[in-house]
């Protein structure tokens, strides 16, 4: 059977579905276009987005001051422009994961929790699906650092990596200030940085990692 990987947040969660897209027969019988198209991870980002709708991987964190004493902060997470395929998961780790609950989903035949998972069975065309937990996905360094590194993201599909767009919104409380965040800004890369807030808006192919450090405020 085929299979579709979409990872995202290795240390918080990942998202797998079986089976392969049902738009994707032409794809899968052009093998030269396939070799000449395909990624094979090296990250690359793109300063246009595709001329057509891809999975869409929108993210906030909101990081509180007890998050910078036990490393628990609060997500909101949608899927958008889901591929179509029967069975998907979304899967988290459990040691980092409390109070998932799926909040909204379109043109999805079923989708519920099952432990540090969310199941989704019958994922239609133009698919959502939205969930929040609290995840310890803070780090706590020392010395008054800490980081939030996620991934890596990515949209993999059978021998290559495809388009995939990702956003970040981060808050954190005025007790701690931005050190330094990869990636940096640059084409296919934008990053909005204000107080108590940065928003990181993406499009790449590969495998993405990211990184933000803070530091107590002197």
């Amino acid at each position: 059977m085929s299979r579709l990987l979409l990872l995202s947040l290795t240390m918080l969660w990942g998202l797998t579905a079986t089976a392969a897209p049902d738009d994707d027969s032409w794809w899968r019988n052009q093998p030269v276009e396939r070799a000449l198209a395909v990624n094979e991870g090296e990250l690359v980002f793109l300063d246009q987005p595709p001329g057509k709708p891809v999975h869409h991987h929108a993210n906030k964190v909101s990081i509180t001051r007890a998050s910078l004493r036990d490393g628990w902060a609060h997500l909101e997470q949608c899927h958008e422009n889901l591929d179509a395929v029967a069975e998907l998961q979304i899967v988290f780790n459990p040691e980092r994961v409390r109070k998932l609950v799926v909040r909204k989903v379109r043109n999805v035949g079923h989708a519920w929790v099952e432990g540090a998972s969310v199941q989704l069975t019958n994922v239609g065309h133009n698919a959502l699906v939205c969930l929040s937990a609290e995840t310890r996905s803070l780090r706590i360094l020392g010395d008054g650092l800490y980081e939030l590194r996620s991934g890596p993201f990515m949209r993999r599909f059978l021998d290559g990596y495809y388009p995939i767009h990702v956003t970040f919104d981060i808050d954190y409380p005025k007790e701690i200030d931005l050190v330094d965040a990869s990636p940096d800004a640059q084409p296919g890369v934008a990053l909005t940085l204000k107080p108590q807030h940065i928003r990181l808006d993406t499009w790449f192919e590969g495998r993405l990692t990211t990184r933000f450090r803070f530091g107590d405020r002197r």
